[in-house]
């Protein structure tokens, strides 16, 4: 019995700190936006004044990453303390 509150414990101290990345993520997210590029400026190309390039999206795949990171670090930090808790016993 004591194992399981144990578990618990260690759970109720993590769900804050997931909670803590995850929205930290999410609300980051929206400060590497930027802005539209500004307009044409009088030039007549085929494309409408737009820039050509520059236009690729690297925002989602560097929440990816770092999401990916976090669950991994979050993995490793459970098997250490899963691997603590099993040597006490």
């Amino acid at each position: 019995m004591k194992i399981k509150i144990n578990k618990l414990k260690s759970i109720t101290r993590l769900i804050p700190v997931v909670a803590f990345f995850i929205l930290t993520l999410v609300f980051t997210g929206s400060a590497f936006a930027q802005p539209d590029p500004p307009g044409g400026g009088g030039t007549t190309s085929n494309n409408g004044g737009n820039q050509t390039g520059g236009n690729a999206p690297i925002g989602g795949g560097s929440l990816i990453l770092l999401g990916m990171a976090a669950a991994y670090g979050g993995k490793k930090v459970y098997d250490i303390k899963k691997n603590m808790n099993e040597l006490e016993e």
